[in-house]
Order: C-alpha cells, then sequence, then structure tokens
C-alpha cells in the first residue's frame, strides 16, 4: 500500500513565503513527523516529539520558528532574542544553523547567530554585542556561557525554545545543571519543543517539569517482516511482524569476527564499495587515528579515500573535512560519536560499525546517518564472539539485525602493517595509543553484562593494533606473555619518525634528556633506620599531626613527674636523669660546678618554689625537630 504524504502547500499554518523556500530547496511533501508536528507545534502548543532519526526532524520545529515569529506585530530589537536552538554537538549546531538562513532570511529584519564551542567565547560575546541577533542557535555550553556573561542579551520576548535530540543534552557531569541554569533565564510564557530520536527517563522528566502539558508526538516506524532470516527486503521467516525504531529503508547486518580480523575485513569491504560513500565508527580517537594509517597500508596498491574525524580535532579541520566528504561522491569517513547525531550527510549509502558504541542509545544514532528522509540504507556491525549477545538485546529494543558471515580468504594485512609499525614511529605511537584507549573504552560499556572486559582477548587486541611491545598499564599487571601476540624483535626505541622534522624534533629532546641525566649529581642513600624510612613516607600533615601529639604526651609525663617532686615523691635528682639532662651514673661535680648550676636553676625558678615554670622550657632546649637528644 502506497502512503500519500500531505504536501506542505496544504498546511494552512505555513505562510506562502516560507511555501517559496521550501519549494527552493527542493521540499514538497511533508515526512509523517512533520505533518504531525508543525500544526501543534505552530499553534502555540508544547512539544514533545520522540521520532527515529532521519525522519526530518530538523523542519518540524524551524517551520513554526519562523512562523512565530513572522507573526509578531512588533519588530524584536537588536538585542532580543525570539527563539533559541539548543543542540548537543558543534556539527549539528552548525547544520541548524545552515537550514535555517534562508528561512530567516525570508523574514524581513530577522537576524541570527551561531554560537558553539571550537571559537573564542569574547569574541562571541562582542559579535552579540555589535551586531546582535534574533535567533540563536548553538551548543548548551556556549549558550550558556554568552547568557551569563552577556550584559545586554534580553529574552523577556523570546517565544519559541527548542532542544534538538534532547537526551544527548542531558548527559554527562553537567548536562542538566547547565540545562537548568539556561531555561531559568527564560520566560514562562514561551512554546518549548523537546526532539529525539530516544525518549529517556531525563527527558521525560525535563518535560514535567519544564513543558506546559505537551502534545506528545510519537511517530512509529510501521512493522516490517521479522529479521531472524538471512534478509531484511520483507521476506524473513520466523517472527512474523516486528516494531523496530530504525527507518524501513535501513537493512542492518552483523558479522562475528575476532579483533585481529577486523582490519582484514573491513579493509577488504571498503575496497568493494570503494564507489559508494562509507561511515566507519569507531570506539575512541585515538583508533580513529591508527586505522586512518593502517588502512591505506592494508589496502596496498589499492588506495582508499580515508578522511579521519574525531573530537580532539580543531573546530576548523573537523568542519571542513566534514565539508569535503559530504560534497564527494563517494569516500569513506573514519569518525566517533561526534559524527553520530543529526548530521545529515546526503548519499551515504553503508554505516559501518567496527566497535559498537558505549551507550545502546547511540547504536540508533549511528546507523541513521543512512536511510534518511525515506531513502535505502545498509548498516554493518562487527562483533566480538562474546558479544554476540548484543543482537538478542538491540532486537528487545526494536532495533533488528541479521547476521553476514564473515568474508573468508581475505587478504593479510596485518604483517604488512606491522611492517609499517617497525620503520614508522608515527604508526608505533597511535596504535599503542588505540589500543590503551580501547581496553579503558571498553570497561565504560554501559551493557557490561555483554561487553566484559575480562573476556577480551588482549593478545589478539595488541596484534590487531601492530603493538611491537606491550604498554605499562595496571590493566597488563601480573599477566605476564599473553597468547596470540608475539613480541617484535625491533626495538621501539630505535623505531623513527618518517618526519624528518618530528624526528629531529625526537633526537632533540633525546640529547637533552641524556644530557640531564649525566649532569645529574649521583644521589647517595644514607642507611636510616626501619621506622625513619616510615616516617618519611608519610605526608607532611600527618607527620606535623603525629609530632604535635607526641608533644602533648611528653608534656603531660614531664607534668605529672613535676607533681611528683613538689610532693616530694621524686627528688630532682632522679628528675634531672628523667629528662635527659643529667646522666645516670655522673661523676662528683666540683663546689663551683654545683654553684654554678644552683644558680641557673635559681634563675629558671622565677621566684616560685621547687623547679618551678623554668622546667618546661629548660625541657625544650634539648628539643630539636620534635625529636630529643
Amino acid at each position: 500500500m502506497v502512503v500519500e504524504h500531505k504536501r506542505f502547500s496544504e498546511f494552512p499554518e505555513i505562510s506562502p513565503t516560507t511555501l517559496a523556500v521550501l519549494d527552493s530547496l527542493g521540499f514538497v511533501t511533508a515526512t509523517p513527523v512533520q505533518e504531525a508536528t508543525i500544526p501543534l507545534f505552530a499553534a502555540n502548543k508544547d512539544v514533545l516529539v520522540g521520532a527515529c532519526t532521519g525522519s526530518g526532524k530538523t523542519l518540524a520545529f524551524l517551520i513554526p520558528l519562523i512562523e512565530q515569529l513572522r507573526r509578531l506585530e512588533d519588530p524584536l530589537k537588536k538585542h532580543q532574542v525570539g527563539a533559541l536552538v539548543v543542540s548537543p554537538t558543534r556539527e549539528l549546531a552548525r547544520q541548524i544553523h545552515t537550514v535555517l538562513e534562508p528561512f530567516a532570511a525570508s523574514v524581513p529584519g530577522l537576524t541570527t547567530m551561531l554560537l558553539m564551542g571550537g571559537s573564542d567565547p569574547v569574541a562571541d560575546l562582542r559579535a552579540f554585542k555589535d551586531r546582535g541577533a534574533h535567533i540563536l542557535v548553538g551548543t548548551l555550553g556556549r549558550l550558556t556561557d554568552v547568557f551569563e556573561k552577556s550584559d545586554v542579551l534580553d529574552t523577556r520576548r523570546l517565544e519559541v525554545l527548542v532542544l534538538d535530540e534532547a537526551d544527548r543534552l542531558l548527559d554527562g557531569k553537567h548536562g542538566k545543571d547547565q540545562m537548568e541554569a539556561l531555561i531559568r533565564r527564560l520566560p514562562t510564557q514561551r512554546r518549548t519543543g523537546l526532539f529525539s530520536a530516544t525518549q529517556t527517563e531525563d527527558v521525560k522528566d525535563l518535560a514535567k517539569a519544564k513543558m506546559r502539558n505537551p502534545y506528545r508526538v510519537n511517530v512509529a516506524v510501521e512493522p516490517v517482516a521479522s529479521t531472524s532470516g538471512r534478509t531484511i527486503d520483507g521476506l524473513s521467516s520466523g517472527r512474523g511482524l516486528e516494531q523496530r525504531v530504525t527507518p524501513n529503508g535501513l537493512q542492518a547486518f552483523y558479522t562475528i569476527c575476532q579483533s585481529d580480523e577486523k582490519l582484514a575485513q573491513l579493509a577488504h569491504f571498503l575496497q568493494e564499495h570503494r564507489d559508494e560513500k562509507v561511515i566507519v565508527y569507531f570506539l575512541t580517537c585515538a583508533c580513529v587515528d591508527f586505522y586512518s594509517l593502517a588502512l591505506p597500508a592494508a589496502a596496498g596498491a589499492e588506495q582508499l579515500d580515508v578522511t579521519a574525524l574525531h573530537g580532539k580535532m580543531k573546530q576548523s579541520q573537523r568542519e571542513a573535512k566534514l565539508a569535503a566528504f559530504a560534497a564527494s561522491p563517494s569516500g569513506t569517513l573514519l569518525c566517533t560519536d561526534v559524527a553520530a547525531r543529526g548530521l545529515d550527510v546526503p548519499d551515504v549509502a553503508w554505516v559501518v560499525q567496527v566497535d559498537p558504541p558505549q551507550d545502546p542509545d547511540v547504536f540508533v544514532h549511528r546507523v541513521g546517518r543512512t536511510a534518511r528522509m525515506g531513502r535505502s540504507g545498509r548498516a554493518l556491525t562487527f562483533l566480538l564472539p562474546h558479544e554476540a549477545a548484543y543482537v538478542e538485546f538491540l532486537r528487545i529494543r526494536k532495533v533488528p539485525m541479521v547476521e553476514e558471515e564473515a568474508t573468508k580468504n581475505v587478504q593479510e594485512v596485518l604483517p604488512r602493517v606491522r611492517r609499517l609499525a617497525e620503520t614508522d614511529r608515527e604508526v608505533m605511537e597511535k596504535g599503542t595509543s588505540a589500543f590503551v584507549t580501547y581496553v579503558r573504552g571498553y570497561r565504560e560499556h554501559q551493557c557490561r553484562f555483554i561487553f566484559r572486559s575480562e573476556a577480551l582477548d588482549l593478545g589478539r587486541l595488541a596484534t590487531a593494533f601492530a603493538l611491537l611491545r606491550l604498554p605499562r598499564m595496571p590493566e597488563l599487571r601480573g599477566l605476564g606473555d599473553l597468547p596470540n601476540f608475539t613480541p617484535s624483535p625491533v626495538d621501539p626505541i630505535t623505531v623513527k619518525f618518517k618526519n624528518k622534522q618530528r624526528e629531529k624534533q625526537r633526537q632533540k629532546k633525546l640529547a637533552e634528556r641524556a644530557l640531564q641525566q649525566k649532569e645529574a649529581p649521583e644521589r647517595t642513600e644514607r642507611p636510616r633506620p626501619e621506622e625513619a624510612q616510615k616516617e618519611r613516607r608519610l605526608p607532611a600533615a600527618k607527620r606535623r599531626q603525629l609530632e604535635a601529639r607526641q608533644d602533648a604526651e611528653d608534656f603531660a609525663a614531664e607534668y605529672r613527674m613535676l607533681k611528683k617532686v613538689k610532693k616530694g615523691r621524686m627528688s630532682e635528682e632522679e628528675f634531672d636523669i628523667a629528662l635527659g639532662i643529667k646522666a645516670p651514673q655522673e661523676e662528683m661535680e666540683t663546689d663551683a660546678d654545683l654553684a654554678k648550676d644552683e644558680g641557673q636553676r635559681q634563675k629558671k625558678k622565677g621566684g616560685h618554689g621547687g623547679r618551678g615554670k623554668g622546667v618546661v622550657p629548660f625541657k625544650h632546649k634539648y628539643r630539636h625537630g620534635g625529636k630529643r637528644f
């Protein structure tokens, strides 16, 4: 059955000017989420929208936003913000702003501004103060910063607040706090839209607290034939019809293979699809860097068009690489989850996940980079043998997948990559970093009952990243030699950078370090008693605390002995011996010595009977650093 979707020209809420912009951009018919959301959001209703990724949520909130501001009777002033769109990532914020610009240009005097990390925050504040903006699009952190520091920003006439990918906005240590701080600065009489492909409990709680009787829009994907069989084209046998949260046009596959087989399988796959556009996801930034060097070496003479993208790159570099990949008719983008949400890269034929994401909700967003807006697309996920239960886990979450057997008799590529690591220090270092970050990132999987770190074959993993030696890290302590890993006969210290400038800098640092070690005076350890060694290891604050306690105990003991002297239960000579002032068997003193000592003691008495107050300072004369001698 063919479903007839509503045309934008049939929406009474959309003005002729906006229709002209839609027509110029090639948008004629509305998607289900747009058809359900636009009438509500444009009619001053709060909406909580959940729909699969790639369903057209961006236009579903931009069209009502523009229509709300177009209908204002009094134009907004220079620094008055009429609408705010919050995005979890810089790439998504830029994409939303790009789509927004032609619509905003159709409203006389309406201005927009993009605020996101990677740029100078002082420059953003100065730009807003100089030019102003009526619609702000940006990331949560930068928007919060601008709202706190700007003395001219005015939100009293704010009409629309949009939280795109709301579940991701609330992630992290400060997500909820920043969101609360931002919303507190906005007027309560506003229209609020929460849009996300996954509706988490945090999103629902936010909707209850910050929205006024929101309309819930859940655009479910139509049931399709069960994917328990070999194919996904509607002819599978087994469970009959199944609900799914991924688009109907998406065919999802998975392959079971070992860690040291992934590189060969991926290289073979990319060579088979070199004329198509492919996005490949990895667990960490270091893994992206390693594969960006290893894949061209694995491909040999048949070079692959590979682009690396991750969050540790400079913002300008990320934007340039993403724009180049989007404009290219084919190629491979190696990336992390920084490119998992909301990005609309045209004509992506395949999404490959070498490593499943730490958060299972991100799986849907990753595969959603293909099969967008009703188009078809395919996704492939590599799983380790002990991760096979992930397939059933995803099926329960309405993400069906079909097994695709690993390609047999693929060309062996790891020896070639290891030889490269033995001759190029950059490859060697990238492999080591990838191994370390992968092991530590694997322990942060939210599905720990499936992704068990103790089940990882660390030997195969070290081989997969072409390590020459195992790195020193706590996770490898006490394991000894790992099976399935053979250290290289090449000493890692002797491996040089192929880049002559980097190698020159490395040699300079090595020479400086050797000179410092040579000039450093030899340290000779003096033998110390065992107790002194223990005391030396204590922190300074702890030592001071112990010394103060010991001083108090010594003072109390001396005071008790002084009482005995006053009561006649202890002689002064015994008191002096106890304090260490006088030796137990001292030779008979001369009369002159006795007279001299008696004069000193009378001075210390201070006019009091017995030995008086002079005892305490007399005792401390023989103390230094909390020790008696």
